[in-house]
Parts: C-alpha cells; sequence; structure tokens
C-alpha cells in the first residue's frame, strides 16, 4: 500500500496535503519544510483515511487543544484536583505486548532467539492491513519532538501521527517539543517515526485486541501500533523508539540502555550522577525518587563519550511511572507530586468522589469506585472468577519531570551530565546479595549487566514470578544479536582511563522464613555508599564475585542516613555469599549464551574464572560464607 501510493504520488506530497488539509494545517507543514514529513502524513492520510487532521506546532495552543480534545472525547476524565485526569485501558489492555511486538526484518537477517520478529514484507502487508482505514471519522494528530534536550548532540528527531488524544496527550508531558527542531535541522537528518491508531472502539476501549501489533521496522526506523491503548504499547516515542535507537546506537558508537539517571549528593556539597538498570517493577522508579537525590531520568538514557569521559541525558523529560506503592513514607517526593496540583494522567487506577486511589498509598481504599473493569465493589470477580483487584498492579502516571520538588536542574543541560557509576538491579529472592561492587568494567558488565535476572511481575501480560534472563534489563527492546550488543558494550569505555564503576543491587533478598530481608528505604543506604565508593573514600570486601561494603561504613551510613541502628547480623545475613545458588546462576547463564552465536568469548572466560572463585570458596568454607570468613583470610 504504502509503495503503491508513493509511485502514484510522486514529488506531490504537498500539493495533496494543500488540497486535502484546512488551511491552517496545510500552512504548518509547509512552514516545516520537511519533504519526507509530507510524504509520512500524506501516505498515512490515504492509508487511515481520517476524517479530519490536526498538525501540532510546539504552541501551547496546540498542546491545550490536545489536553481538551483528550477529555471532550472521554480518552480521558477529570478528577477534583486542578489538572488531574485518569485514563481506563482495556481490562486485556493492561500491559506491554510482548509476543505481538516484533520486529520486521529480511529474510536473511537473524538477530538471535531473543527477537521476535517476522519477515518484513509479510509483517508490512499484514499491519498497513490492519491500518487500512482504522482513522474513518476519527481525528488524526501528527505531533513533532525531540528525545533528548534540543540543540544537542544527543537529539534525536520524532514524528508521532496517532488518533487517540490520550496518547497524545501523554507524550506531550513526556517528550520535548520538536517541530522547531524539526525546522532547525537539515533535511537529510536522521529520524524516526510512529504510526499508532486504537482502531475500532467499544465503550471507550480497543475491540479488536486480538488484532493488536506493535512491528517496528528497522530498516525504515519505523514503529507501527494498532489496537491498543496502554501507554507502553501506544507511545511511540518510550520503548519501541528505544529499540530504534539501540541500533543506532551501535551502528554510531554509544548505547540506548534503560537506565535512570540521578544526582546522589556526597560530602561538600558535591553530586555524583548515576544510571541504573532495573526492569519494571524491580525498584527503578523509587530508587530514582529516594529523598535526598536529585532526578534526570527515571526511565531510559542515552549515553555517549564527550570529551573521554561518559556522559548521558534523559530521553524524556517526564515520567510514565507505576504508581503501586507509591506513597508518602516510602516515597515522599513523588507522593507529593502526585497529590498536589498539576497536570497529571492517571490511568488504570480506582476513582471514587473524583479521587484517583491505588494499591499500596499508604491508606485504606474505598470500597466501591469506578476502575478499568467498570463499576467496582470490593469482592468483584471477572469472568473467571478472579477476585478484581481496586487499581490493577500496573496501573501507571504520567507527570513533567519538572513538575517534582527534586527533579534535577541539569535535565536540559545538552551536554548531559557525567556518569561515575552504573547499577544493574533485578528481582531475585534466593542469590544475589543486596549491593556489590564488579572488579573492573568487563567484570560488571559480564557478571553484572549480561548476567542480570529477575523474576517477572504484572508490568508485563503473562505469568507472575517466572526468574528471566534479561540483559541490562534491555532484552525486551534489543534491536541488535546479543553478540553484537555485548560486544559494544564492552568496547565503549573499554578505551577510558576512568570507566563508571558497575554495581549492582538487589532489593528482594529473602531469609529462610521467605520475609524480605531489607526494608524498603534500604536503597537509600546503598547508593550512598556507592557514591562514596566511586570517590575512593569507603574501603570494600572482595568476594569471589564482587566486592562489598565494610559493615562499619554501613553501621555509619544507616545511622545518618535512616536513623537506624544497623546491625552485625543483619549484615551478616544479607550480605552472606551463597555459593550453591550462585553457582546454579552461572550455569543457568552460560547454558543460555551458549545457544547464541558469536558471542565474545571473554564471556565464557569470565563465567568460569567467577566458578573456579566460587567452587574454591566452597571447598574452603562451606556452601554459605559470611562475610566475617572472608574477612578472616
Amino acid at each position: 500500500m504504502i509503495k503503491e501510493v508513493s509511485r502514484a504520488m510522486g514529488d506531490e506530497y504537498l500539493d495533496y496535503l494543500e488540497s486535502n488539509l484546512e488551511r491552517e494545517h496545510f500552512e504548518k507543514m509547509k512552514d516545516l519544510g520537511k519533504s519526507d514529513m509530507n510524504k509520512f502524513v500524506a501516505e498515512t492520510m490515504l492509508l487511515c483515511k481520517p476524517g479530519t487532521v490536526f498538525i501540532a506546532t510546539d504552541s501551547e495552543e496546540d498542546r491545550d487543544y490536545v489536553r481538551r480534545k483528550a477529555v471532550e472525547l472521554c480518552e480521558e476524565t477529570e478528577l477534583a484536583t486542578e489538572g488531574h485526569t485518569y485514563h481506563f485501558d482495556g481490562p486485556r489492555d493492561q500491559g506491554r505486548d510482548k509476543e505481538n511486538t516484533r520486529y520486521l526484518l529480511a529474510p536473511n537477517v537473524h538477530l538471535g532467539e531473543h527477537i521476535n520478529y517476522m519477515v518484513r514484507e509479510e509483517g508490512l502487508e499484514e499491519v498497513l492491513g490492519i491500518l487500512d482505514g482504522a482513522m474513518a471519522g476519527k481525528e488524526m494528530i501528527v505531533r513533532f519532538y525531540c528525545l533528548g534536550p534540543r540543540n544537542s548532540v544527543f537529539s534525536q528527531l520524532c514524528c508521532q501521527i496517532t488518533d487517540s488524544f490520550y496518547v497524545a496527550h501523554s507524550e506531550d508531558l513526556l517528550y520535548r517539543p520538536g517541530y522547531e527542531e524539526f525546522k532547525r535541522v537539515d533535511d537529510d537528518v536522521e529520524h524516526f517515526r510512529f504510526l499508532h491508531s486504537a482502531g475500532r472502539l467499544e465503550n471507550g476501549v480497543c475491540a479488536d485486541i486480538e488484532k493488536r501489533r506493535m512491528y517496528i521496522d528497522l530498516e525504515d526506523n519505523m514503529v507501527y501500533s494498532a489496537n491498543t491503548q496502554y501507554g507502553g504499547n501506544t507511545m511511540g516515542l518510550k520503548k519501541l523508539a528505544m529499540r530504534l535507537g539501540i541500533q543506532k546506537g551501535l551502528r554510531e558508537g554509544w548505547l540506548t540502555e534503560h537506565m535512570f539517571i540521578v544526582g546522589v549528593p556526597g560530602r561538600d556539597g558535591r553530586v555524583t550522577y548515576m544510571t541504573g538498570a532495573y526492569p519494571s517493577m524491580c525498584g527503578k522508579t523509587s530508587t530514582a525518587m529516594i529523598e535526598g537525590q536529585t532526578i534526570v531520568g527515571d526511565d531510559i538514557a542515552y549515553i555517549k563519550k564527550v570529551g573521554g569521559e561518559v556522559r548521558a541525558v534523559n530521553v524524556e523529560c517526564g515520567i510514565f511511572g507505576i504508581i503501586q506503592d507509591i506513597n508518602p513514607h516510602d516515597d515522599p517526593a513523588i507522593y507529593s507530586a502526585l497529590t498536589s496540583p498539576a497536570e497529571i494522567i492517571f490511568s488504570n487506577v480506582l476513582v471514587e468522589d473524583g479521587r484517583p486511589y491505588w494499591l499500596g498509598m499508604g491508606q485504606e481504599l474505598p470500597r466501591k469506585g469506578v476502575n478499568y473493569a467498570g463499576e467496582w465493589t470490593a469482592g468483584k470477580k471477572d469472568a473467571k472468577s478472579k477476585e478484581i483487584d481496586p487499581s490493577h498492579k500496573n496501573a501507571r502516571f504520567t507527570i513533567k519531570m519538572d513538575n517534582l520538588a527534586n527533579c534535577d536542574p541539569r535535565l536540559e543541560d545538552p551536554e548531559g551530565v557525567t556518569v561515575k557509576a552504573m547499577i544493574f538491579g533485578g528481582r531475585d529472592t534466593d542469590t544475589s546479595v543486596p549491593l556489590e561492587q564488579s572488579f573492573d568494567w568487563v567484570h560488571g558488565v559480564i557478571t553484572k549487566g549480561a548476567a542480570l535476572e529477575s523474576e517477572t511481575t504484572a508490568a508485563t501480560l503473562g505469568a507472575e514470578g517466572i526468574r528471566e534472563f534479561n540483559p541490562m534489563s534491555n532484552l525486551d527492546f534489543l534491536a541488535a544479536s546479543l553478540d553484537t550488543y555485548l560486544q559494544k558494550y564492552l568496547e565503549f569505555a573499554a578505551v577510558l582511563s576512568k570507566p563508571p564503576k558497575i554495581f549492582s543491587v538487589n532489593y528482594f533478598l529473602t531469609g529462610r522464613d521467605g520475609r524480605y530481608l531489607n526494608g524498603m528505604l534500604d536503597k537509600k543506604v546503598w547508593m550512598l555508599w556507592i557514591e562514596e565508593r566511586v570517590h575512593d573514600e569507603v574501603g570494600a570486601l572482595e568476594t569471589p564475585t564482587g566486592m562489598i561494603p565494610l559493615y562499619k561504613d554501613l553501621k555509619r551510613l544507616f545511622e545518618s542516613a535512616l536513623d537506624i541502628d544497623y546491625t552485625e547480623e543483619q549484615y551478616k545475613e544479607q550480605f552472606t555469599l551463597r555459593v550453591p545458588q550462585q553457582l546454579a546462576k552461572l550455569e543457568r547463564i552460560e547454558a543460555i549464551y551458549r545457544q547464541e552465536w558469536g558471542i565474545p568469548e571473554v564471556l565464557f572466560t569470565m563465567l568460569y574464572e567467577q566458578r573456579k572463585r566460587l567452587e574454591a570458596a566452597r571447598a574452603d568454607l562451606g556452601d554459605y560464607v559470611t562475610p566475617l570468613m572472608l574477612a578472616q583470610l
């Protein structure tokens, strides 16, 4: 369809737009002055057959129109607090659909077993067929954005076309306006494009979920999304754009990572910037929002080498975050923002008397209200006789970053911030200690990042509690073969004299009674120790798997940061090396990589050396090795 249109239109895209757009919107396209954008908009109009078309610039007037239409069309509903609205996705549309998110690849291209793909021509034929006429009777919205700060070496221009004002409104909160940036740059600047339609709606939600598709065309820097409203499937500039960014970064020698960026306070007013990669619902947002820190970004980072150091920017300027367990005790900064007048979209929460409620918010929830399943009362069950939670476990909020009191002043710095530490964290109940530093960059990339595992949660569709391999917390978004990705990662900082130090964290380790060994606020101590460690202000105890904090330093930090008396017994239980579990993990990880082609040999060497260290420790000290045992060696 697209190719046929291209041949038919020749160089007359602008003429077509002049004949088919209202004058105001034609002038916006004409002023933009980009022939490739004229082509994209014209072809989409011919394919999706919208009733009307709205071209949005960077103006506040155009943003206001999007906000207003989202409410008028009942895609969002106003709440009692000024600026607050809520949105409901359908019961079957509550998370990222991994099964139907596919890469479109040429028949001779194979990126590895982790890639969910189909032949490009077949995929295009299918998704374009689904999108044919999908916007009939609707308004097509054309939005221009910039990923990363504008007028920066990190800037990545994007155009999103959608028929959902909820999606357009969400992206206005999450991304920097890019219409003027498109006007400023040369015609040949590489850009990303996204086409989304919610499809046929019944009672305000997608009716044809069985035709839900999210297809990524790497060859054309293009993403198609159809028959879904959930943000992770529809906001093209988020995880869908991340896949395009990964591909571009690997070509050009930089990284697109599923990482937060935070500024951690240190001695004498020092601020140390760190990045962190955690799978969904593993403590990523709560770590980024620790009281006393400043936040540059909570989700996706572009990371480049600039002037001999590693620097990073937040791809976004807002947060699409999981709201469960955000409460005034554990997350005071973000809770304050969510309960104050501001432009915020709540999705899939419970609503009663004009107020949003969610699981773990620190107060008793109403016994009735409205949620994504309709009118709700306590004990209500779904069609499978499963009790419906008042708020979905993957309920979300969308807010601009600068509404947060702890927003870092360098959010829009075109030069980014210097990264001193990289942290990898997962949901692991039985193996890894709460905090550990790698021996060096290569050891960290392989044993902390490339070996990352996490137990599944409600953030993706499917069973919960299953241990999944997720290198760098990036596997779902990896638009490359594992061998290429790992090789580029290993090379990225190897040439630097002082690469970022690499750490692993695990907030979910349990004891013999099955209870978590750490409190929710303990992560603040881990971050403060990392901050001191990267400046060589504290020592560490070497173990077969890395370096762990000394008890005296943790005791001091727990007392000063949390006013908690941290005991030696707690330290012993939390930081005991669980040798059988560590060896089992190495076996699992090596088996996975042995199935992949071309994996750098250094990975297997590193895993072998770690296994030998663990076996030696077990031979000398037993299956469970306490820090005291190691200190006496």
